[in-house]
């Protein structure tokens, strides 16, 4: 079986965030092999569908995984982390958590189905994703927007998102 490059997006605004963010990477080695991890950044809440500036600051980070399962298995191992850390996707998807799993980009697949879209949705609108995930990973290449990282993170700017 050929191993996929993966990238996934780390975030935790309940404290201990850092600790939050290491018991996910570890849980991660556990899937995956751990090719790379950016180092961590504190970022403030973005409002956004129930997210309020008053949350707690984010502290955000990518990683870059090579994977023996598919999309749907990695992704429901992502959930299976986010759950065995006290993550409630049942409660509001905004509200703040003490760790969210994001999965950027799968190889060069692009899924659009009504429970999986891959690239991200959101990725190249979001500097908090994009300045981890290009710190070890300028060149990873958003195969729908036919972008490198490096260039999405430059094209997003310094706005506060």
């Amino acid at each position: 079986m050929t191993r996929t490059r993966t990238f996934v997006a780390l975030g935790s605004n309940l404290r201990p965030r850092s600790a939050n963010l290491r018991a996910a990477l570890e849980r991660l080695h556990s899937i995956a092999h751990v090719t790379a991890v950016s180092s961590f950044h504190r970022t403030e809440a973005v409002p956004e569908r129930g997210v309020l500036a008053t949350d707690p600051d984010f502290l955000n980070a990518a990683a870059v995984l090579e994977t023996d399962l598919d999309v749907r298995g990695l992704l429901n191992a992502l959930l299976w982390i986010e759950a065995a850390l006290g993550r409630d996707r049942a409660a509001d998807a905004a509200s703040p958590r003490p760790i969210d799993l994001d999965l950027l980009l799968f190889g060069d697949l692009v899924v659009d189905e009504s429970d999986l879209t891959v690239p991200h949705p959101r990725m190249h609108r979001r500097r908090f994703v994009l300045e981890p995930l290009s710190e070890i990973a300028p060149a990873a290449w958003h195969p729908g927007l036919r972008k490198t990282v490096a260039e999405l993170r430059t094209a997003v700017g310094s706005r506060r998102s």
